[in-house]
């Protein structure tokens, strides 16, 4: 499938901003399911510095300076992206039981498990404590697939929360969500993640987007029009990693399109940075993901 994806971000200031620095996770990602074929990135006011560079975690990023005084900054990202559906191979493959894929990890056995590993511990914004522990622990009884036993936290966390954009932030804290019941796609994910970690599982957060208008038959999804999250789950050497979507209880196929991934919210953040001045401000966000048959954009950064 062809997507383009507009993800526009106008700030405005009720006093001039004399710096500031950002950070971009707005390109997506290059992977074996997905291409950038195209991106172009438009920046009023035109910014003194545009460099474009990977994370620890191979995400294109960029970081961007604006050293003049300006009221208002709007950061338009344009993208063609191809999707195809994920292999099924893997998912069939015969599973591991998750307790097995638990002690391989912490044992370290073999060489491929560190990348994994680094998935394992808390995070700035997901801790695990007790409750949490017990909440997931109902989708591992013993002798369960790795990756059967996630599809079931999945689908559990689809159940028993419900989605809601004003119950939370993006600074709510995760142990707030779970008291409430409450909340949007970021705070599933972070709830999904803390959940593998305290069973020793490793979970990285996804941040990307989800197709605007479906196909035909298919069901419109969640969180269309924001940027979108979910949860990428190791389930062993066999399966290794799969995506799965708490929000709308679905492994991720070709409706989603990956931007980057990292330990939580923090690590793949869109748009984030620093200013000197600025007073009070207003944030306004738009983001259209659609079936494209149009001629190719041009691949730039436009300031």
């Amino acid at each position: 499938m062809r997507l383009q994806v507009l993800h526009e971000t106008h700030y405005r200031y009720s006093s001039p901003v004399v710096l500031s620095q950002q950070l971009l996770h707005l390109t997506p990602r290059t992977l074996p399911w997905q291409a950038c074929r195209a991106h172009r990135v438009t920046i009023e006011p035109q910014p003194g510095e545009f460099d474009q560079r990977e994370d620890y975690y191979g995400n294109p990023t960029a970081h961007v300076l604006l050293a003049a005084p300006h009221e208002e900054l709007l950061v338009r990202a344009e993208s063609e992206v191809s999707v195809e559906p994920r292999e099924q191979a893997a998912l069939d493959a015969p599973q591991t039981p998750w307790e097995t894929v638990r002690d391989r990890l912490h044992a370290l056995e073999a060489p491929p498990l560190l990348e994994p590993a680094e998935f394992l511990y808390e995070s700035p914004h997901v801790e695990t404590w007790r409750e949490l522990a017990d909440y997931a622990v109902k989708s591992f009884p013993e002798g369960r697939g790795a990756l059967e036993a996630a599809r079931d936290l999945a689908r559990r966390i689809h159940k028993d929360f419900t989605f809601d954009k004003k119950a939370t932030s993006v600074s709510t804290p995760l142990r707030q969500v779970v008291k409430q019941r409450r909340g949007v796609c970021q705070d599933f994910a972070h709830l999904m993640i803390g959940c593998l970690r305290s069973v020793g599982l490793p979970a990285r957060y996804v941040s990307g987007y989800i197709l605007t208008d479906p196909p035909p038959g298919r069901p419109r999804l969640i969180g269309a029009d924001a940027s979108h999250a979910w949860v990428s789950a190791y389930c062993g050497e066999h399966v290794g990693w799969v995506d799965i979507d708490p929000t709308n209880d679905c492994v991720v196929d070709d409706e989603h399109v990956t931007l980057g991934w990292g330990r939580d919210f923090g690590d793949v953040t869109p748009m984030r940075g620093v200013i000197l001045g600025g007073g009070e401000q207003e944030l306004e966000v738009r983001v259209t993901v659609s079936p494209t048959t149009e001629a190719p954009i041009e691949s730039a950064h436009h300031a």
